[in-house]
């Protein structure tokens, strides 16, 4: 048996961006300016991607991006062939090196989540005040002269800035900066700090934390790091934690501390890696799923469990980043995501928010693939959400050899001319398959006709009849037929169903948003593959088996972590914000549970089409 393994993430491609030394691995087609925005590289732009303002200037090292028209117009003919192009329109199909620019002016817009171009307005403002002392004629109290001298504001002041006001100002000689977060007056700090304001974006994931530190000011990205979520002994998914906290009343408080643990060492991450200083954050913003943000603020998750699940709010009150376990500034505000449902939670308002689909005149499907799926369909003029019970086998549980997208990790599966293609991540012996991996491989031997409509492997001598060459991998493990990828990395039957059932219930979703909206899946003119495992998702593979509906390939594209990106754009604008709070108005909840056509358009969608 032999495999074509490769071990360069074949599937895949990586772009090593210079100066930050930073190698990124992002699905092919995927532009260059995507490809930094999504991991915290700041690249000029104004335009929000459209290729109109032509500042977004990158230099391409090592590899080829072919001259686009846009190209030509934006740069001579001498530096088209140093390699300068516009990053928004550079699609990465190929390993490269790429030089980004510094940032050489001052944006007043940054451009986050899809496309999105959003105009700073923070909450977080600084004021640099130089104060007259107080004199026997002018015995002004200390606070009254700090506030009088902020004239386009009119901030309140929190007892604890009273503490440490006046030997403050006596300390600095009266040249002060007054830190005021959404008319709070929380922090007056000693001389000129204007130029260091900045604030922490995060994703709390069942599985995946993402910290995203920004520079508030300029809406520059300055470090980003990802961790494992610490609850993962309690159980790989929200039922499980949920369940946790019902058998031992003591788990909630564990599973709380847990993660506060990891929000806490992501941002000691992020501070060290950009040289800044953890009381320089003055505001966090955290998108999560219902069940994690419960957890997260110690409350009881057990009515989200259970019918008729029922959360404790869909918006919550003033948070203070404490709350959150993060050692940042003593009284920085925490900015966290209202919730659709016990199921379409915040992390999925923050994915609408940056995707802008309520914005869009176009049809958008908008789908964050995990153990519980989220489906939002609709445009400007209506959307609706539901939630799909998937299971774990996009995660890698309870598949026999799964496992996450880590070094070792199976994730693409090709067969080309009869032979066996594998894409390995991190140049490593195969050591199991992850989630797109999974995908793949069931698309791959569906193709084959390896993998009959049903869901099953054919049999010997059929295998031997349509692909002589692969027959050989079939074999018997523990009395269950599998298929085997390399040596110990198998896809059994069994693992073929765990699928099958995922995609259904997906595919279930979706179909019955487009019934409440009354429209065909040809009118759908983009798909977006939210969360980490979308943007892996290999497109072809996911119309494929039928887990997206079957249209031209090119509508079907990675949006990134946009979790992640929503939370960005609350922390870099107020306005954003507000739009986040309105989408809990203009989005129609379907309850899948209480439908009674479920069931039997799932048994219809289990079949591989």
């Amino acid at each position: 048996m032999t495999d074509l393994v490769s071990h360069d993430g074949h599937g895949r491609v990586r772009v090593h961006f210079t100066p930050a030394a930073r190698d990124i691995r992002v699905p092919p087609g995927v532009t260059v300016f995507d490809a930094a925005s999504w991991n915290g590289i700041a690249i000029d732009s104004t335009c929000g991607g459209h290729g109109t303002c032509r500042k977004c200037l990158v230099r391409v090292d090592d590899g080829t991006i072919p001259v686009s028209t846009l190209d030509v117009r934006a740069f001579g003919a001498d530096q088209l062939r140093e390699g300068w192009r516009l990053a928004c329109r550079a699609h990465v199909t190929e390993n490269l090196r790429v030089e980004v620019p510094p940032l050489v002016t001052r944006p007043k817009a940054a451009t986050v989540g899809v496309g999105r171009q959003v105009i700073l307005r923070p909450a977080i403002q600084k004021r640099y005040l130089e104060l007259t002392e107080p004199t026997l004629a002018d015995q002004t109290p200390d606070l009254q002269r700090v506030l009088g001298a902020i004239d386009d504001l009119e901030p309140r002041a929190d007892l604890a800035v009273l503490r440490g006001l006046g030997a403050t100002l006596r300390s600095s000689d009266y040249k002060v900066t007054a830190v005021i977060v959404d008319e709070v007056l929380v922090a007056v700090e000693a001389g000129d700090t204007t130029s260091r304001c900045f604030g922490i974006a995060y994703d709390l994931g069942t599985t995946t934390v993402v910290a995203n530190l920004l520079d508030v000011s300029t809406g520059t990205p300055v470090a980003v790091r990802s961790a494992l979520n610490a609850q993962q002994p309690f159980g790989g998914d929200v039922i499980t934690r949920i369940s946790a906290t019902m058998l031992d009343p003591a788990a909630l408080d564990r599973l709380r501390a847990l993660a506060h643990e990891t929000l806490d060492e992501l941002t000691r991450e992020v501070c060290a890696d950009a040289g800044v200083e953890p009381h320089e954050i003055y505001e966090v913003a955290l998108a999560g799923n219902a069940t994690m943000v419960h957890i997260a603020l110690g409350i009881d998750p057990e009515p989200l469990g259970v019918a008729p699940f029922v959360m404790s709010t869909r918006a919550f009150p003033e948070i203070m980043a404490t709350d959150l376990g993060v050692r940042v500034h003593p009284r920085a505000r925490a900015v966290v995501f209202p919730s659709l449902g016990a199921y379409v939670g915040g992390d999925i308002v923050a994915g609408l928010l940056a995707s802008g689909m309520d914005r869009d005149r176009r049809m958008r499907l908008f789908i964050d693939i995990g153990t519980n799926c989220e489906i939002v369909l609709g445009d400007a003029d209506r959307l609706v959400a539901t939630a799909a019970p998937a299971g774990p086998a996009f995660e890698g549980a309870s598949i026999r050899c799964g496992m996450r997208a880590a070094d070792g990790a199976i994730e693409v599966v090709r067969i080309r001319d009869g032979a066996l293609e594998l894409g390995v991540i991190g140049d490593a012996e195969p050591a199991g398959l992850c989630g797109s991996g999974l995908v793949d491989a069931v698309a791959a031997l569906v193709d084959a006709g390896l993998i009959d409509p049903s869901g099953r492997f054919v049999s010997p001598d059929e295998a031997a009849r349509v692909a002589p060459a692969l027959a050989s991998r079939f074999a018997t493990w523990d009395g269950e037929r599998v298929f085997a990828l390399h040596e110990d990395v198998v896809l059994s039957q069994r693992d073929v169903r765990a699928l099958q059932f995922a995609k259904a219930a997906i595919a279930t979703g979706w179909q019955l948003l487009l019934a409440e909206l009354g429209v065909e899946r040809g009118d759908i003119q983009q798909v977006l593959l939210a969360g980490s495992f979308g943007s892996y998702l290999s497109p072809a593979s996911a119309i494929r088996i039928g887990l997206v509906p079957k249209l031209p390939v090119l509508r079907v594209v990675s949006a990134g972590n946009v979790a992640g990106e929503g939370a960005k754009m609350a922390l870099l604008s107020l306005r954003e914000r507000a739009g986040a709070a309105t989408l809990l108005e203009e989005v129609e909840y379907v309850e899948l549970s209480d439908r009674a056509d479920f069931n039997d358009r799932f048994v219809d969608l289990l079949a591989f089409p």
